[in-house]
């Protein structure tokens, strides 16, 4: 990307003026006097999504059970059928993808069917960095298997600038390691892992691997067939606009859809044979199989709108304006000298390293810093003890909004504006 930035606020107006996405904002809820740059925690609601939602539930109220059949999207198809939707976000093809379950309940079902330790090969390869509720289901899951965690789990460590290596995780993949489950994106950082590279060293080394992409699906393109990925989940509430706890997204690639899933639940039945109400499981021929209980409906019915809006955006121009708005993030960041009052920045510089957030990083003040942005209307959030983030989102921020936030950290800076605020973080930070 080769876009010349200014310092001059009228260089953001120009950019709006000029941006190709503009339209999109119209069509989003945007809280009052606010500047939300949290998208990457929770999305805002598009009229999109509120749309498919009021269908669903009207469908509830003139249809009742009936909805399940007759409904406009048939809500006994309706997890395959967003999944469809998904799959080109994710470079998979139909039947790969499924709309079901959170992303822990699906890394448990995933992991239960994809981790056979064997012999030697009986380890878990993940990462330190790795957001807990990963860390948490690849214990529970080695723990069900009664195998001591320090003998079963290796960790990549990070650097001491914070992030990842690749090729140190790849070391790390030898003949004890069965499976590697990895971010695409580190959730702390912004990170963007190189899942091609490390698809392929799992592979060389005859280890299976899968992804959390809850931080990168919806706002970077992916290319899991290509790639070799052999599962991956991810949340539907961040980038997708899915709504607080929205369900979430399953992977699998196709070569493995006669795996047997061990969390088995009714709705994974091949769907012809779901209501002969069988005592044994006949589970679908595809990713479905992987689905444990009825789909909620409510939780996933504004999935459905808000995909729609993301496929007529085009995630390969949404993923443009992402990276020139982190870029226009980082260069007013060097602009404004922020680095002078000890604000730095820990997100990898290269675009191909980088997600669609911005971490910046205050050794003392993070937790005041971020509490004197929201008194001032500006929404990111924490990351204890040292991270804010600030995720601009290609579909309803602007070039103006990303200078305000910038002039609104170096006035907090300049000023000690943070030391009128507690030290306490709050319960959701």
């Amino acid at each position: 990307m080769t876009e010349t930035f200014s310092g001059d606020h009228g260089f953001a107006l120009e950019m709006d003026k000029n941006d190709p996405l503009r339209t999109f904002r119209k069509r989003f809820f945007i809280p009052p006097n606010t500047i939300y740059m949290d998208g990457n925690s929770l999305g805002l609601l598009s009229e999109d999504a509120e749309k498919s939602l009021l269908r669903v539930v009207n469908e509830w109220r003139k249809l009742g059970i009936r909805g399940w059949l007759e409904a406009e999207n048939p809500w006994f198809w309706f997890a395959e059928q967003v999944g469809d939707m998904a799959a080109s976000l994710v470079g998979a093809r139909n039947g790969e993808v499924i709309l079901t379950g959170s992303t822990t309940v699906n890394i448990h079902a995933l992991l239960s069917s994809f981790f056979k330790p064997e012999g030697i090969r009986n380890k878990i390869l993940a990462d330190e960095l790795n957001f807990p509720s990963d860390l948490y289901a690849i214990k529970g899951q080695l723990k069900i298997r009664s195998l001591p965690l320090e003998d079963h789990l290796i960790l990549a460590k990070a650097g001491e600038n914070g992030l990842l290596d690749e090729s140190l995780i790849a070391d790390l993949i030898d003949d004890h390691i069965a499976l590697v489950l990895l971010p695409s994106v580190v959730y702390s950082s912004g990170q963007l892992l190189d899942m091609k590279y490390l698809a392929r060293k799992a592979h060389e080394k005859g280890a299976l691997i899968g992804f959390d992409c809850s931080h990168s699906v919806g706002a970077v393109p992916h290319h899991f067939d290509d790639w070799g990925v052999d599962f991956a989940m991810w949340c539907s509430y961040k980038y997708l606009n899915g709504g607080p706890g929205s369900s979430a997204f399953l992977y699998v690639n196709e070569t493995h859809f006669d795996k047997e899933p061990l969390l088995a639940g009714w709705f994974g039945n091949l769907k012809e044979k779901q209501f002969d109400m069988l005592p044994d499981f006949v589970p679908a021929a595809n990713a479905g199989r992987w689905q444990i209980s009825s789909p909620c409906l409510l939780s996933s019915a504004p999935v459905e709108g808000s995909l729609k809006l993301i496929l007529e955006a085009g995630i390969e121009h949404m993923r443009k304006k992402s990276l020139l708005l982190t870029s226009y993030l980082r260069f007013l960041h060097n602009e404004f000298a922020l680095h002078n009052h000890g604000l730095g920045i820990v997100t990898p510089r290269e675009e191909h390293r980088r997600g669609g957030h911005i971490a910046f990083t205050h050794e003392t003040e993070a937790v005041r810093i971020n509490e004197a942005l929201k008194h001032r209307g500006v929404i990111p959030d924490l990351r204890p003890p040292s991270i804010i983030r600030v995720a601009p989102m290609a579909l309803y921020n602007t070039y103006e909004e990303v200078y305000a936030v910038v002039s609104h950290l170096k006035e907090i800076l300049e000023n000690k504006e943070y030391e009128k605020f507690s030290e306490t973080r709050k319960a959701v930070s």
